[in-house]
């Protein structure tokens, strides 16, 4: 490709986003590979990249790499400059992008840009530097289907031409962006297969023995990272996946903890494991969790409400159970927080691993999920982002008519609720009166008048 072609940036924080990102690529949706230089950019906003491991570096790349033609490292770029906060100011952004360009190898020519995420510092920067590109977003797992968290520069939104999202949630059309007037767009979700397919083939060496029996896998998320949780809390959370998966019987049990996690909550798990007379596993590859469920064939996948519950239910048809959505719901903070919509969704449609017998778990071959599962998300998605969704309010005012019940409350906050004026709200109340001196003194003449007034009467 000559210094005046075209460059299509394709920026990945993580190997689903990668794998995502290539699904895409290899459905046509970025046009022909001779038409265009394709540059895979990496970026990890890790709270400790450096004790990390980037997605190029992770088991089974190898699969995705022949898509592009040069992967380049955000980190190394812009170092000593932390990725997951880092975005040129104004006056600087035509001296990065000549900067860029020269250490990368990018000419002169028109440059696309396709992030995971417009949210992210990283795409925030990529859209600040080249300022005149298109962009195209693919969507985080379940993310998609709520509210966008921040508000988008209308000169940003003008150049989002789509929304490309992998459809793990059947019949139910994601929010993401529809305030700037973007179509979603689902990558075919065999694509999605088959780059897990080959992702998984080229990292199986890694998998490690095989279980004697199908195990049960416990995937952690890490919550308290996010300040969802307490350290003390997750932990205890990763327990009841444990104990209630011991509870239905099963007798092997593998744990693939987030990769940022304490190596200490494995060894409770291990603890807890011996005690219940359960055959423990930690799987601390570092390879998605869809891999794992293709090597392990799990006879169950739990979960709190990661994205890889419905990866594993849709394109594997594993059943799934999710644990401890009730106390997330009650901790998100503030109510906008973007994981709400992703919560929301796992524990309206999934089982409860303490409350079921293991007998019937959702059907992960649905073609479409009940209406009222809309619904909902739609009424959440409003009162979220109550400015950016005008158009939603009816159909929010609808939801809390008519179901909003001892369950439902769980999605919503009633000050919120009162504040937008909605079903819901909170009955009216005297207003309070704050007790200054001046009130005080006001009162003293209100009462002598009116003694005065009754003495004459």
């Amino acid at each position: 490709m000559g210094t005046t072609g075209t460059t299509q940036l394709f920026v990945a924080c993580t190997q689903y986003a990668a794998v995502t990102v290539t699904a895409a690529i290899r459905s046509g949706f970025f046009g022909e590979r001779s038409a265009h230089r394709r540059v895979l950019v990496v970026s990890d906003p890790s709270p400790l990249p450096e004790v990390g491991t980037p997605l190029d570096r992770m088991p089974g790349f190898e699969a995705l790499r022949p898509e592009f033609d040069a992967v380049r490292s955000w980190n190394d770029f812009i170092r000593p400059f932390h990725p997951g906060h880092w975005s040129p100011r104004e006056q600087d952004t035509i001296l990065w992008e000549r900067a860029l360009r020269r250490a990368w190898g990018l000419g002169s020519g028109a440059v696309e840009i396709a992030c995971e995420s417009i949210q992210g510092a990283t795409a925030q920067a990529m859209a600040r530097i080249f300022q005149d590109s298109p962009l195209h977003i693919y969507a985080d797992g379940l993310m998609s289907y709520g509210p966008t968290r921040i508000p988008v520069a209308p000169s940003v939104g003008a150049r989002i031409k789509r929304l490309l999202y992998v459809d793990l949630v059947p019949g139910l059309r994601p929010l993401l962006l529809t305030e700037c007037g973007v179509e979603p767009t689902a990558v075919p979700t065999e694509a999605v297969q088959e780059t897990l397919a080959a992702l998984s083939r080229a990292a199986g060496p890694c998998a490690g023995p095989e279980p004697a029996d199908a195990p049960v896998l416990l995937l952690g998320q890490y919550l308290s990272a996010i300040g969802v949780l307490s350290a003390h809390e997750e932990q205890r959370l990763h327990l009841r996946m444990l104990r209630g998966a011991a509870g239905l019987g099963h007798r092997s049990v593998v744990f693939k903890p987030h990769p940022s996690a304490p190596p200490g909550w494995s060894r409770a798990l291990e603890r807890d494991a011996e005690r219940l007379g359960v055959a423990f596993r930690t799987l601390d590859t570092p390879v998605l969790a869809e891999v794992a469920c293709q090597w392990l064939r799990p006879a169950l996948v739990v979960s709190c409400f990661s994205t890889a519950l419905f990866t594993a239910s849709r394109l594997y048809g594993l059943p799934v159970a999710r644990v401890g959505t009730g106390t997330v719901l009650e901790r998100l903070a503030p109510y906008q927080n973007s994981n709400r919509v992703p919560v929301t969704i796992v524990d309206a449609l999934l089982p409860d691993l303490e409350d079921g017998d293991g007998s019937a778990w959702w059907s992960p071959r649905e073609d479409r999920v009940p209406d009222t599962l809309g619904d909902l998300v739609r009424a959440v998605g409003f009162v979220m982002q109550p400015e950016h969704h005008v158009d939603l309010r009816p159909a929010a005012e609808r939801y809390l008519s008519r179901h909003l019940n001892g369950h439902t409350w769980r999605y919503f906050e009633r000050r919120r609720l009162t504040g937008l004026g909605l079903p819901g709200a909170a009955p009216a109340r005297r207003v309070f009166v704050p007790r200054t001196a001046t009130v005080r003194r006001t009162a003293r003449r209100v009462r002598a008048l009116k003694r005065a007034v009754l003495r004459r009467g």
